[in-house]
């Protein structure tokens, strides 16, 4: 009976493990963050069920960007994730006043870059000013 069980065991451990190492990876899910500008990216652009801490009224969305030390954010209002390595997102100011499109690449496991392809100037608050950010930004997973 215990080798029964010891079988039974080893052979569930083995089943999960092979489970998980099938599982699909998912690259468009978690946090990114540029230091540069100390700017920060949470998302899931798979489920898009981020919730912006202070602003439940927006709902569950793909993610936002925004800046340590500020409640101001861009609010990834769609996600288009058709390509493995990038993703296609329309992006809001939390006013709704100014947005943008942009993409977003996976260049590494560790490393993506946000591009901006069209619309409003990306731009987030430093120090009661307008910070403008480049075109062209690099983040690194956490």
């Amino acid at each position: 009976m215990a080798k029964k069980t010891i079988i039974s065991f080893v052979l569930l451990l083995l089943t999960g493990s092979f489970a998980w190492a099938n599982e699909p990876q998912k690259p468009f899910k978690g946090y990114l963050y540029n230091s540069e500008y100390d700017v920060y990216i949470r998302m899931n652009l798979y489920d898009q069920d981020i919730i912006i801490p202070g602003q439940e009224l927006f709902g569950q969305l793909p993610g936002y960007l925004s800046k340590n030390g500020t409640s101001y954010c861009w609010l990834f209002v769609t996600a288009d994730v058709s390509n493995p390595k990038s993703a296609q997102l329309q992006v809001s100011n939390d006013y709704g006043s100014e947005d943008f499109t942009a993409k977003l690449t996976q260049e590494d496991d560790s490393t993506y870059v946000l591009q901006h392809l069209g619309g409003s100037v990306l731009k987030v608050p430093k120090n009661g000013k307008w910070q403008k950010l480049p075109n062209t930004l690099k983040f690194k997973k956490k």
